[in-house]
Order: structure tokens, then C-alpha cells, then sequence
């Protein structure tokens, strides 16, 4: 899941790149939705390795 986080990182690092290349807030929004996904999984993550 960590992997997959990082993943999701990435794409979101990608995308914010290219809303301010192009200016378009259609992008920074895509952006905040990959890295609001990547957060959600760090968190489960996180909390699945605790109760092992």
C-alpha cells in the first residue's frame, strides 16, 4: 500500500506541475483529488500496520 502511495505522489506532484504550466485549475483540482486518495490510503496503511 505504500507503493501505491508513492504512486499516487508522484501523479499528483505531475499534475500540479502541469495546472501551473497551463494555468488551469481543471488540473489543480485533479491534483488535490490524487493526493487527497494518497492520503486516505497512508492513513489505512498506517493504521493497519498498528494492530498487526
Amino acid at each position: 500500500m505504500l507503493v501505491l502511495t508513492l504512486v499516487l505522489a508522484g501523479v499528483g506532484f505531475a499534475l500540479l506541475i502541469t495546472s501551473l504550466i497551463t494555468g488551469s485549475v481543471i488540473w489543480a483540482w485533479a491534483c488535490i483529488g490524487v493526493c487527497l486518495i494518497g492520503a486516505i490510503l497512508l492513513l489505512v496503511g498506517a493504521l493497519a500496520a498498528r494492530r498487526r
